[in-house]
């Protein structure tokens, strides 16, 4: 599932391929991801606009519009983007597709169906409404503690509650712990300062380093995080033995012996 550095990676991907280019047309082949506007309106909407711009937050990519107005891209598990020239290259699940006037096409697509796609009229107040933390990648070490300050959740939910932090995902959380020598399930409100420290290190550490791979959720490169996360086996340099179970809803891996339970 796309996570933070993904959608970074899909936004480079957006911002060299859409931009400044008029919409010609737009064709909606299935509106289900569309969630706030039909898919008529949504042509009607988007014809003649041209994006002018891009901001990611977390896992959302907002595209912005000449009008000053939003397209919210949120790839849910399973969404990507297409940009090509030809016909023949449109991909088997695509959701909807604009056609730019330099006969370009940018399609989406989605083959499980959920991924979110808004309009959005005011950015500052869908920022407002839907109460989503700041990113995981801006976010100060300060304002990292005070959010933690006094929570009960485990350490894994605490980093996935996109109110919180926005960005990180169950694989990066598992490893953002793992590097840390942490049990995902270790309650926040027992863990130091010095740990949420180096909580809040790792993550910062692991998401640049990923950004900077071009992560890409359907292509990872070779000698890739979270490798280790296979159950039963031991973990690297052959300590402690690789466990999975559920922490916050979420399938967790974890290396018994290593990462202390707090």
């Amino acid at each position: 599932m796309p996570e933070l550095p993904e959608v970074n990676t899909f936004q480079k991907y957006f911002d060299g391929t859409s931009l400044n280019q008029p919409i010609e047309a737009v064709e909606v082949y299935d509106d289900k991801i569309i969630r706030n506007v039909s898919g008529d309106e949504f042509i009607d909407r988007m014809t003649g606009r041209t994006f002018v711009g891009s901001y990611r937050r977390g896992k959302y990519l907002f595209a912005k519009l000449d009008n000053g107005e939003h397209l919210l891209l949120h790839f849910g598990m399973t969404g990507d983007l297409n940009y090509y020239a030809e016909p023949q290259e449109r991909t088997k699940h695509e959701r909807f597709v604009f056609h730019f006037n330099n006969g370009q096409h940018l399609g989406f697509d989605c083959p499980r169906k959920f991924a979110r796609i808004l309009y959005i009229e005011d950015l500052a107040v869908y920022l407002s409404d839907s109460q989503l933390g700041e990113d995981a990648l801006v976010i100060t070490k300060a304002d990292f503690l005070e959010r933690a300050k006094g929570k009960t959740a485990t350490i894994k939910g605490f980093l996935l509650n996109q109110n919180q932090v926005a960005g990180v995902g169950n694989l990066y959380a598992d490893e953002i712990c793992y590097q840390t020598g942490i049990h995902p399930g270790a309650r926040v409100n027992k863990l130091s300062i010095q740990q949420l420290s180096e909580i809040y290190q790792a993550m910062q550490r692991i998401l640049e380093e990923a950004i900077k791979r071009s992560a890409y959720y359907k292509d990872y490169p070779e000698n890739w995080f979270w490798e280790w996360r296979k159950e039963g086996e031991p973990g690297p340099k052959g300590k402690g033995i690789v466990q999975r179970t559920k922490i916050a809803g979420r399938t967790t891996y974890f290396i018994e012996g290593v990462q202390l339970l707090y």
